[in-house]
């Protein structure tokens, strides 16, 4: 997709009285973006219009914006650290492509909050991960931010910083929540493979949500809920790319079945 502002669909404006456009001009390109980071660190922001599509996960028909964030961009290590589907409702006509190139925008502005937000988990995790090293000893814990360093240098910057910053205003011990390590997904450059992994982290998040109103109403018993929580730790574990053979498609789809299933258990449930 070319960098500049969006685009729109060739073929000129519907004929009068004409409602419904056609398929194939219910897209407005996208958009590429790119951003630093209060850190330092350069992002590319990709969003491609993939007009109507049938949503794998509702199989209900859906106009689709398709975000996609590199880190590290024109870096040797560059990586994919965010990605996301965000469906509207599949309406045909020039107002709704107007409405899609406006969210596209509004999309491109919240995702820079994204990527900040991210960065702010980062920098507590780097610095909880530094404070366990010294305490500790621990190789495995010295590798895990070691390997932090590699893949976010300015992060890591910026998470020394203002642990040295810390040592001068003797901070507390950090917090339950600072210590736990933000979720990771590893997002494959096979787009295949990556649509699967956005789709069973789309899940993940939806199950969550069904299953706090489940809890909410009363209806959710002790086996359904250590199920899935066995089931979003394996998907999470997946998602992280630790082990290469986790990103096969075989083994995505196993993942996404079990989940579904799952899902729809609990919102059979739901009053």
């Amino acid at each position: 997709m070319p960098p500049g502002d969006l685009s729109r669909p060739s073929g000129g404006e519907s004929p009068p009285g004409a409602g419904v456009l056609d398929r194939s001009r219910c897209q407005v390109g996208g958009i590429n973006q790119n951003y630093t980071s209060r850190a330092g660190t350069p992002y590319h922001i990709q969003i491609e219009d993939r007009g109507p599509v049938v949503d794998g996960v509702s199989e209900q028909e859906v106009r689709r914006l398709n975000l996609i964030v590199y880190a590290n961009y024109g870096e040797p290590n560059a990586r994919i650290v965010h990605g996301r589907d965000h469906d509207f409702p599949d309406l045909r006509t020039h107002e709704h492509n107007r409405f899609i190139e406006q969210q596209i925008q509004e999309l491109a502005a919240q995702t820079r909050q994204v990527i900040e937000e991210k960065e702010d988990r980062q920098v507590a995790r780097i610095k909880a991960l530094i404070r366990e090293y010294y305490a500790t000893k621990d190789d495995a814990t010295k590798k895990e931010f070691e390997q932090a360093n590699s893949n976010f240098p300015f992060v890591f910057s910026r998470a020394w910083m203002e642990l040295k910053a810390d040592k001068s205003a003797a901070a507390p011990a950090p917090s339950e929540a600072e210590v736990e390590a933000p979720e990771e997904v590893v997002y494959p450059l096979d787009a295949e493979l990556r649509e699967r992994v956005i789709e069973i982290e789309r899940i993940i998040i939806e199950l969550g949500q069904d299953l706090r109103v489940l809890k909410g109403q009363g209806g959710a018993d002790d086996i359904l809920l250590q199920t899935c929580r066995k089931l979003v730790t394996r998907a999470k574990e997946s998602l992280s790319g630790r082990e290469p053979a986790e990103f096969s498609a075989r083994r995505l789809d196993m993942t996404r079945g079990s989940l579904m299933t799952t899902w729809r258990q609990v919102k059979s449930r739901l009053k």
